[in-house]
């Protein structure tokens, strides 16, 4: 068959898995960007256009041919993590980076793995430059309506959002931030973006999780989320607390396809969706033909991409034999 008529033929929801797997399906295996290394482990992965401003930090960051590599002379967590931000301030002091335009004072941890030590911290604006590991959770809020079946609640951003504003997104979603766990994260946000009570949470029901490589603009996305199904009463309906979401709106789950694929869609948060759809049997193998290749876009193997030892035998610090 053709390439021509594969696209041809392609559900519009493998297409759009593919769309939020676009680094993994076509830019993972390009030569151009470089594994980056902290202690010896790949943790991330550099595209050229950010190469281009490291070169002027040789004190920090050490680039060869096969990768770039924080200096290894930074021996602890804390030295590592001022070392970037220092570097990372300056790029935002210059607009270097327009991603930078986001920047949070709130930082993500930096590991080989989700239950490996972490090696450092780096504003969350960040991470996508060094293409570094993200960890969040996303709820899906639900209700078994008597007449309409189920129904998923879905939150529209503020505005003022620094990624994806104005754009519709999953009832409940958040970043897992330096000293946070999983579980602490998702009540946070659940009560912070949708007013949903502590009685009500009691009801959350961990159900895996999705992981995808997004690439845009301001650089690549390896995500994990955490999923969670909540199950709400037909007459609770989200209120914001926080200011960051717009508004709520309920959908029955035959129209939640549609609303996904939608313009206004956050693509990043469109695997969570999909789970749920499989999960509850709206989507199965007999009625979407791309079925067993979303499910495997819907779990990318970060954690066997990353977290890879570089293999190089170093004597203080320098590099005296290569694979």
């Amino acid at each position: 068959m053709s390439a021509s008529t594969d696209v041809k033929d392609m559900s519009r929801l493998l297409k759009l898995a593919k769309k939020f797997n676009c680094f993994y399906v076509s830019g993972f295996n390009s030569s151009e960007c470089k594994p980056f290394i902290v202690e010896g482990y790949q943790v991330g992965l550099i595209r050229p256009d950010v190469m281009k401003q490291l070169i002027y930090f040789p004190e920090v960051f050490h680039i060869t041919a096969g990768c770039v590599e924080l200096n290894p002379a930074f021996r602890d967590y804390q030295e590592r993590s001022v070392k970037i931000d220092e570097v990372l301030r300056e790029f935002r002091c210059k607009d270097t980076f327009v991603t930078l335009k986001g920047w949070r004072d709130e930082c993500f941890e930096v590991k080989t793995g989700f239950n490996t030590q972490s090696l450092l911290k780096m504003d969350r604006s960040a991470t996508c430059l060094f293409g570094i590991q993200n960890y969040g959770i996303s709820i899906n809020g639900f209700v078994k309506h008597p007449e309409k079946g189920h129904c998923l609640w879905f939150q529209k951003r503020s505005s003022t959002k620094q990624t994806w504003p104005g754009k519709w997104d999953s009832m409940v979603s958040g970043g897992l931030s330096v000293g946070h766990g999983i579980l602490e994260t998702a009540n946070k946000e659940a009560m912070e973006e949708a007013s949903v009570p502590p009685i009500l949470l009691q009801n959350l029901i961990n159900v895996g999780c999705v992981s995808f490589y997004f690439e845009s603009e301001r650089g690549l996305f390896p995500n994990t989320e955490f999923v969670f199904d909540l199950e709400l009463p037909v007459e609770f309906v989200p209120e914001n607390a926080d200011g960051e979401v717009e508004s709520f709106e309920i959908l029955p789950v035959s129209k939640c396809i549609e609303k996904m694929l939608a313009d206004d869609f956050k693509t990043t948060s469109a695997p969570v969706v999909l789970d749920f759809l499989i999960r509850h049997g709206v989507l199965t193998a007999e009625n979407e033909p791309g079925y067993l290749n979303i499910i495997e876009l819907l779990h990318v193997p970060l954690q066997t991409i990353y977290g890879r030892y570089h293999n190089e035998v170093r004597e203080n610090g320098i590099a005296i034999n290569s694979a």
